[in-house]
């Protein structure tokens, strides 16, 4: 609980703060004079100004009670009085493009962050699982293109577009996620060791309102190849009452000859008949030995229906590689990941909207925080791919043309560019109210979603 908090609000703390530092540096760059710079809202917890600012500068800086969220308060005549000599210091009296660039630097400023975050991780190197598929679920898309489990990826590419080196399974995973939701077909270079050939997975037959476990249970790659032994044994598991033991090797089970533990989970997954677990003989390696078990799996529930648990990890550990790539590489894969999370989360609010994609896919602060301590406690390059993925969603989330978010007057500053006279009053205020309103309808959800997730 402890690491889940702390690991939240350094998060939060960090991506705010790198947030409003856009908009205070581009601020003070085109001459406006910054009052305050507050990451956090509510009661002043600390606050300091620098002994050195530039001419005309005489910002606060506060780090307030309530993390969520911070703010640059900048002279503005529509907030208060302006004294005359400051009056070519004040927001808006600037010219449109550099009120234009101000209200921007903010989401910028989290893009920016996170192709240096995402390059970091490329130029540090990373453990990722090679690109060897495990077998792939019964009838689902990757069965019927031809793949049974083994097979490595050389490269892969979308139809129609070139074919690019494929370094780890993460890479497959994340292109997998994109063709889905995208609707387009992928091409896979894949070998056994003894012949190369290539299968085209036609993902844009998936229909998927979800980016959930059960979109790639319909692709039908769950992960990478894995052995069939099995790690931890839960106390009172189905495995523990079998006599099975960590380090167990599973070769055969109800008849069939195990090849990896993704077979061996789909096949425990299956024992459930008519609600009622169905008990099958396995033959296990142990120490050498090899010996018969009897195994009745216990009965759960998951979004498909029934399925079988034994209460115990299946499947060692994956192959690893390192990836890691160099200075300028690195810096342009990180681009390009930032560009690419930034049009996926673009294009998943778009399907929300229209009603194609589930607003299930909409998160809040309890599962962002249950996703920091995740992160934190399987390390540092873990944590820093979290921060690179919030950055973005909190980059793109900001330019969304709602009246209270930096879109929003981005969308005031184009009406005024193109008709030459800034929005009414009037009209600013009845489209502040509407835009609080979705915003608060969009957070109802997203907590929503959260408690369900978590405590459902």
């Amino acid at each position: 609980m402890l690491t889940t908090l702390v690991a939240f609000l350094v998060a939060l703390g960090l991506l705010v703060a790198v947030h409003e530092w856009g908009h205070y540096r581009v601020a003070v760059a085109c001459g406006v004079k910054v009052l305050r710079f507050s990451v956090g809202f509510g009661k002043t917890l600390y606050r300091w100004k620098p002994r050195r600012q530039r001419p005309g500068q005489d910002t606060e800086f506060v780090i307030a009670a309530f993390p969520l969220g911070g703010y640059v308060k900048m002279l503005d005549e529509r907030e208060g009085p302006v004294a005359p000599e400051e009056r070519h210091l004040a927001f808006n009296t600037q010219p449109l493009r550099s009120r234009a660039l101000i209200v921007a630097a903010g989401p910028a400023a989290n893009l920016l962050l996170a192709v240096l975050l995402y390059a970091g991780v490329n130029w540090w190197g990373v453990q990722e699982p090679r690109p060897v598929l495990a077998s792939p679920v019964a009838g689902s898309l990757a069965q019927q293109a031809g793949l049974r489990g083994g097979e490595t990826v050389t490269t892969a590419g979308f139809e129609g577009q070139e074919q690019a080196p494929v370094r780890s399974f993460e890479e497959v995973r994340w292109m997998l996620t994109r063709g889905a939701l995208d609707a387009m077909d992928l091409r896979l270079t894949v070998t056994d060791g003894r012949q190369q050939r290539e299968v085209l997975l036609p993902l844009s037959r998936i229909e998927s309102p979800d980016a959930d476990a059960q979109l790639f249970r319909r692709i039908g790659l769950l992960g990478p190849l894995t052995q069939p032994v099995l790690g931890e044994v839960v106390e009172g598991g189905a495995a523990q009452r079998a006599g099975l033991r960590k380090d167990d090797r599973v070769l055969r089970v109800g008849g069939v000859d195990v090849v990896d533990g993704q077979q061996l989970r789909e096949w425990i997954r299956a024992q459930v008949r008519n609600g009622q677990a169905v008990a099958s003989p396995w033959r296990v390696e142990r120490e050498g030995r090899v010996i018969e078990i009897e195994v009745r799996p216990d009965v759960a529930q998951d979004g498909s229906g029934a399925i079988g648990r034994i209460g115990a990890y299946v499947g060692a550990p994956p192959q690893m590689v390192e990836v890691r790539y160099g200075p300028i590489d690195g810096l342009w894969r990180g681009a390009v990941k930032t560009w690419e999370v930034s049009l996926l989360t673009v294009r998943m609010l778009g399907r929300m909207v229209i009603g194609e994609a589930s607003l299930k896919n909409l998160s809040g602060p309890l599962t962002i925080a249950d996703y920091a301590g995740k992160s934190a406690s399987m390390g540092l390059l873990q944590y820093v791919v979290f921060l690179a993925m919030i950055s973005v969603s909190l980059g793109v989330l900001n330019l969304l043309p709602l009246p209270v978010l930096d879109g929003g007057h981005l969308m005031y500053y184009l009406w005024e560019a193109v008709t030459g006279r800034s929005v009414p009053d009037a009209w600013l205020e009845r489209l502040q109210r509407g835009g609080v309103a979705v915003l608060l309808v969009m957070m109802t959800i997203a907590l929503f979603n959260d408690v369900t997730r978590l405590f459902g």
